[in-house]
């Protein structure tokens, strides 16, 4: 007999709850492998290639290119035993039931735990469905704690886990931390439209509850929306996926950590020479050497110096985070939106390294496959507005982080050296800093720091 096994859409380790199926890669009747890439789908924070668990022929897609379907939702039917029968049989439209008692869930190749059972008591009644993402959700959360903070503390005498009152860091969430909730109340919030990251759960170690999502429903109405009329000279387009969720996360950045701005106008005339010099250099002729990787480094190098810059404020704990590495930010556009991929461990790499991880990193977030993974846990951030040939700007500072700066454009413009007006490489810096953690005084030292260094590369050896 035919053995029919479903593939839901999993939780791809970024505490999301829904993605948008964008292509698929496979059609009923075609064989598929172990790891061949079946779907790719689109995240709120970037596309991802799901492979295939099994191998066998798939036999019905569930979802249709365009849909946007919940965690846990059935997309793909597998025959992983095709030759089990003798006469073809139709696939089924839906999952068969789990087990009584038990729920199996077999999540992504790659992803989450390998194998999650689910042992059920008996209920009484009606049997409720259970939540498919249960299990990779809490797997999620573990993950992200023993990241950053250590394994999870053992369950207490209740059974549930005692999970510190401390949010875990940000963990693919452009607003912050993943939010402490259960699938369900996670499903409650996506259909009330209440973003989870904005609220204090009342529950046991922070966990937000159903009573904290239906006291935040109560408190925000929505607004009613404005049909188009027939032939009107507009468009509308649903907000999801990157830009939702930037918008999001600069929202609630904004009203959140108190914005300074300061700006700098540098010559940079000698960093400019050095590239140039540099470009012929036996370590640099097969790397792209851009003015970007300067002030990566330069960055990276000010921090040591005024670490504020490179701190967090941790609001449930009441403290401030010093963070001993640099996991540097560059802001990228990108066909789907405004994503912020890291360079991880920026303040322990040399130019070259520099140059070669900026690289990489553009190309990968322009075709639009820079894994969730790499958006995460920053420290400091850099976006590059010079390439756009804007001089400057007030840069938003991304939620977790307390400083962000924006890299003008490079033009020649008259300037006075020794007493005499001359022509020099001159580009303005803005810094946008969270007054909370940095003054006015370290901003400004860091700012100063990240300008000499770029109007005087040779300072370097000095720090």
């Amino acid at each position: 007999m035919p053995d029919y096994k479903s593939f839901p859409l999993p939780d791809t380790a970024e505490g999301l709850t829904e993605a948008e199926i964008l292509t698929w890669h496979v059609k009923p009747g075609d064989p598929v492998t172990v790891n061949q890439i079946i779907v790719e789908i689109e995240t709120a924070k970037a596309a991802v290639e799901l492979p295939c668990p099994w191998a066998g022929v798939v036999t019905e897609l569930h979802v249709q290119p365009g849909q946007t379907v919940d965690v846990g939702t059935p997309i793909l039917t597998v025959d992983v035993d095709p030759g089990g029968s003798a006469a073809p049989a139709a696939a089924p439209t839906a999952p068969a039931p789990a087990a009584e008692g038990e729920e199996e869930m077999k999540p992504l190749v790659g992803y989450g735990a390998k194998v999650v059972t689910a042992k059920r008591r008996a209920r009484k009644g009606p049997a409720v469905p259970a939540e498919p993402a249960a299990a990779a959700a809490q797997s999620t959360v573990a993950a992200a704690f023993e990241h950053e903070r250590g394994p999870l503390p053992e369950e207490n005498g209740n059974g549930a886990a005692a999970v510190p009152a401390i949010p875990a860091e940000p963990v693919d969430q452009p607003g912050g931390y993943v939010p402490l909730a259960k699938p369900p109340i996670r499903k409650l919030a996506k259909d009330l439209g209440i973003d989870l990251r904005t609220l204090t759960g009342s529950g046991y170690g922070g966990v937000i509850t159903r009573a904290d999502v239906e006291q935040a429903a109560t408190e925000e109405a929505p607004a009613p929306t404005t049909p188009v009329p027939a032939g009107a000279r507009e468009r509308r387009v649903p907000i999801k996926g990157v830009r939702k969720v930037t918008a999001q996360a600069m929202v609630s950045s904004a009203f959140t950590a108190p914005h300074v701005t300061e700006f700098l106008t540098v010559d940079v005339t000698p960093m400019m020479e050095l590239r140039a010099r540099l470009k012929n250099h036996r370590d640099f002729r097969d790397v792209k050497l851009t003015p970007l990787a300067f002030c990566a480094k330069a960055v990276a190098m000010a921090t040591r110096r005024t670490p504020e810059v490179n701190s967090a404020w941790d609001e449930a704990a009441q403290e401030i985070v010093f963070k001993d590495y640099v996991h540097l930010g560059i802001a990228a556009a990108t066909p789907r939106g405004l994503i912020v991929p890291k360079i991880r461990d920026a303040e322990s790499l040399s130019l070259r390294e520099l140059a070669i991880a900026l690289e990489q990193l553009t190309t990968v977030a322009r075709d639009g496959k820079t894994p969730p993974a790499d958006m995460v846990n920053g420290t400091i951030t850099i976006t590059n507005v010079g390439v756009f040939g804007v001089d400057t700007g007030t840069p938003i500072i991304n939620p977790g982080e307390s400083a962000i700066l924006a890299f003008g454009a490079i033009r020649d413009t008259p300037w006075v050296v020794d007493g005499e007006i001359t022509i020099r490489k001159v580009c303005q810096l803005a810094l946008s800093f969270d007054h909370r953690l940095v003054d006015g005084q370290q901003g400004s030292e860091f700012l100063a720091d990240v300008g000499a260094l770029l109007a005087d590369p040779a300072l370097a050896i000095t720090y």
